[in-house]
């Protein structure tokens, strides 16, 4: 899969800028140079470890970046007041969506059943529909 350099810089430049953040400042957050957080800014590749220290100062989710040059959104996480070390994160719907229907077909599958493929689909629209019913998702 291709990576989107582009969509990442996009992102990036977005977060940093909701969270009141200067380049120096975010770089400075992410213990990593402002010149190597221009790059990123500008659409250009850097080392994987420089993407962790991203998700870092952008407070999102461990991979967020690595999700949002793949296709997907970076998790901002938040800390829980009174809880040292513990933080939290809404995980967006989409990706719900997507996790929850892996995890029915996974199951189904392992069921080593005589379901197929069509049943397994099936079952997988028909969970993720009752969790909307719901309101899980």
């Amino acid at each position: 899969m291709d990576r989107d350099l582009d969509r990442l810089a996009t992102a990036v430049r977005t977060r940093r800028t909701e969270l009141r953040l200067g380049i120096e400042p975010a770089a400075k957050l992410a213990g990593i140079s402002k010149d190597t957080w221009k790059r990123v800014e500008a659409g250009l590749n850097v080392r994987d470890t420089t993407y962790t220290a991203i998700d870092r100062a952008l407070q999102w989710a461990s991979g967020g970046c690595t999700a949002v040059l793949e296709g997907g959104e970076g998790v901002p996480v938040e800390e829980v007041p009174g809880e040292d070390g513990v933080r939290i994160s809404k995980i967006p719907k989409r990706e719900l969506e997507r996790v929850v229907g892996d995890a029915v077909q996974s199951a189904a599958l392992a069921t080593k059943g005589d379901l197929t493929g069509a049943e397994i689909l099936e079952l997988n629209r028909r969970v993720l529909e009752e969790l909307r019913d719901r309101g899980i998702l």
